[in-house]
């Protein structure tokens, strides 16, 4: 099925992770955070869960990928990211050769109540891939970053204030379509996770547990209202 034990770290990922934000290693930025201490399912219990899902929606969501045609390699790979301390969190990212890595944190994988919200999160990861993402937020970061530095250099700007423009730049170009991809990979999510047999308004419950970004000032993601909206409209739209 392609996923690996407990005791895997994921290793040999791309810069871009945490769903799709600008960071140097898959860490910190978690599309689903927890708010609040809230009751876990025992370890057993959700690895039953999370192995269930895996065998379900893995294969829709290649069938998916392969069928849109937008991205060259399919062939996910679903890995546990069991290093301590890490938050609830799950991301996408490729490796060296371009194999898309849909990645989970033991907290996620515990702190997911049912089958039908671990599947969600996982159509949702994988429609980041299936959709494109990483390599379209990397070049407007990359667009930024030069269109930055071009007029910190115009501007009589030194080295430092140049390279801190291009920094600055980056960011905020990563963050131009981010909020609209969190919502296309919604609906490609919950699409995915509805072919595979499970409920994405059941799973979109996860909402209901994490802090909610509002309309935060270069945000990475829209609200939960948003998003919890797109989900109900795609299983409508979908018949359910």
């Amino acid at each position: 099925m392609g996923i690996r034990g407990f005791g895997a770290v994921v290793v040999a990922v791309a810069a871009l992770a945490g769903c799709v934000q600008p960071m140097p290693a898959p860490q910190g930025s978690a599309p689903f955070p927890v708010a609040g201490a809230t009751p876990v399912l025992p370890v057993d219990q959700a690895a039953e869960n999370f192995v269930a899902v895996v065998a379900r929606v893995k294969p829709v969501a290649e069938r998916y990928c392969r069928s849109l045609r937008r991205v060259a390699n399919c062939d996910f790979q679903i890995v546990i990211d069991d290093r301590p301390g890490q938050p609830p969190n799950a991301f996408q990212t490729v490796d060296r050769t371009g194999r898309p890595i849909l990645a989970f944190t033991v907290p996620l994988i515990r702190d997911a109540r049912n089958r039908d919200e671990l599947a969600f999160v996982l159509g949702h990861e994988a429609a980041h891939h299936i959709a494109g993402h990483l390599p379209r937020q990397q070049n407007t970061a990359v667009a930024g970053a030069v269109l930055a530095g071009v007029l910190a250099q115009v501007s009589g700007g030194g080295e430092q204030v140049i390279a801190s423009a291009q920094e600055f730049g980056a960011f905020v170009g990563a963050r131009q379509y981010s909020k609209d991809f969190e919502l296309e990979a919604d609906r490609l999510g919950a699409e995915i996770a509805y072919a595979a047999g499970f409920d994405p308004r059941v799973g979109a419950a996860f909402f209901d547990r994490i802090p909610d970004p509002g309309d935060q000032f270069l945000g990475s993601h829209p609200a939960n209202a948003d998003r919890k909206r797109v989900v109900a409209a795609t299983v409508a739209q979908l018949g359910g």
